[in-house]
């Protein structure tokens, strides 16, 4: 099995480093507000490597954590808290801030058929170890104080920039004027910020009342519950230049030695072509997928057709096509269910070969679904290649051995057929915005339209 490390810049055989448990730790969600697709695209990918790992036998102490306190609006140490913004403007308290939107994320895992990892540990639940990890890096001569916390001193450690490739003088060069002038280098981050009286979320520390940085929190609660050194950690490409580089930093500072194997980042989910982005307000979730009668397996089944190190396209008619081919990819597997046609084995050992190349080639999840849709098509139809498919949808995740035929209903209610007729209307006069926006509604009712050289046809979905 082999795997693309970022630290190498390689794709590099993964061997566990302790018999055939794998450690991995995965950074969470910060819970301020709902997670939108892009986002989830990462924790897809998260659960694509989660599943191939178990494929091939090994068993996972996976963590993933839940960012609660000290997530800063720039990833870099600047802005508020965005915890705090958000119970601001949502006119709650942080920790119900939290309680919502750490349900409403499982929820949203649990309907793209994301696995949860073993552990799952709240930032705030860890105060204690990482205020002494902080000691532990002032006491190491890493970590200074100034008015406002204790801050890393990147200068005195020179690999910094071995992950993203970052130089510190391309930080300087690149650093914001309004930089924080008791810094020693702009770069330098929070390991913990001293918090003035009307800041709702802080600790006793030996440093006053105050909170921990983001970055540190993810080396505490890794250490915690992997060790000092562990197999893998995962994340989106966002993550290498800035938290990743940092918990790099101050995790190999504390030990005097590398903390991770392997790195593994999951790249961007573009909308319209450009960033997807919660600051941008061009952001879907998995609620809007439901709202306009997607199946969220739909949203998954597009996932994993782009590998995880490739951006993927976000657009509504793409999500149209991936909720399309999904069915027929289903309705193919139950074809095979109930046949009785002989298979020759040679075939099954075939397919079967070809889709554990792919999936152990840097989880090349594109071609073992090719190698899956040729187990679909297969003229002869045999319980064989049924069975072959939920071995593979182990690994896919999309629910193949749980699908059924939806019976259609015989005709449908008047509402769709009206609006079927101002939709026929709309298309006459070219007004193809209304059109689309009519067979978005239709869609959201349940019933998708295809329009046919023999007039529009429908189908249930």
């Amino acid at each position: 099995m082999k795997l693309y490390n970022t630290l190498t810049r390689s794709k590099d055989e993964f061997v566990p480093m302790s018999g055939n448990e794998v450690g991995i730790y995965s950074c969470g969600p910060t819970v301020y507000n709902y997670a939108h697709l892009g986002n989830l695209r990462t924790y897809v990918f998260m659960d694509i490597l989660r599943r191939v790992l178990k494929y091939n036998g090994f068993k996972l102490r996976h963590v993933m954590n839940i960012t609660d306190v000290g997530h800063l609006v720039s990833d870099a140490d600047e802005g508020e808290d965005k915890m705090l913004k958000g119970a601001r403007e949502q006119k709650k308290t942080p920790w119900e801030i939290a309680e919502y939107y750490t349900r409403v994320f499982m929820e949203d895992t649990d309907a793209l058929n994301i696995e949860k990892p073993e552990i799952i540990c709240k930032a705030t639940d860890h105060i204690p170890e990482m205020i002494a990890f902080v000691e532990e890096l002032v006491k190491k001569g890493y970590g200074y104080e100034t008015s406002d916390g204790i801050y890393f001193d990147i200068s005195k450690f020179p690999g910094y920039g071995k992950l993203s490739g970052i130089s510190l003088e391309d930080q300087m060069a690149g650093a914001r004027v309004e930089v924080n002038e008791e810094k020693r280098h702009p770069a330098d981050f929070a390991l913990w910020k001293k918090a003035p009286p009307e800041h709702i979320m802080q600790w006793e520390s030996p440093w006053g009342m105050g909170y921990p940085g983001w970055h540190i929190e993810c080396s505490a609660m890794s250490m915690k519950y992997l060790g000092d050194t562990f197999d893998i950690h995962t994340g989106g490409v966002d993550h290498i230049p800035v938290h990743h580089e940092n918990e790099i930093a101050q995790s190999e500072a504390l030990l005097g030695r590398p903390a991770v194997r392997f790195w593994l980042h999951g790249e961007f989910m573009m909308v319209d072509n450009g960033k997807m982005s919660k600051s941008l307000n061009n952001t879907y979730t998995v609620k809007d997928l439901r709202d306009r009668g997607y199946n969220p397996l739909a949203f998954r089944f597009m996932c994993l057709n782009a590998h995880y190190r490739n951006k993927l396209n976000f657009t509504w008619d793409g999500m149209a096509a991936s909720q399309t081919a999904y069915n027929r990819f289903m309705e193919g597997a139950l074809t095979h269910r109930d046949g009785s046609e002989p298979v020759d084995q040679a075939l099954c050992d075939a397919f079967l070969k070809d889709f554990e190349e792919a999936i152990n080639d840097d989880l090349n999840i594109p071609r073992a679904l090719g190698v899956a849709w040729n187990v679909v098509r297969h003229p002869q139809k045999s319980n064989d290649l049924y069975k072959l498919l939920v071995k593979m949808d182990s690994v896919f995740g999309l629910g193949v051995e749980n699908a059924s035929v939806e019976t259609e209903p015989a005709q449908l209610d008047r509402e769709i057929e009206e609006l079927i007729a101002q939709r026929q209307k709309a298309r006459q006069e070219k007004n193809w915005k209304l059109a689309d926006e009519i067979r978005d509604k239709i869609r959201s009712m349940g019933i998708e339209l295809m329009d046919t050289p023999d007039g529009v046809k429908w189908k249930k979905i």
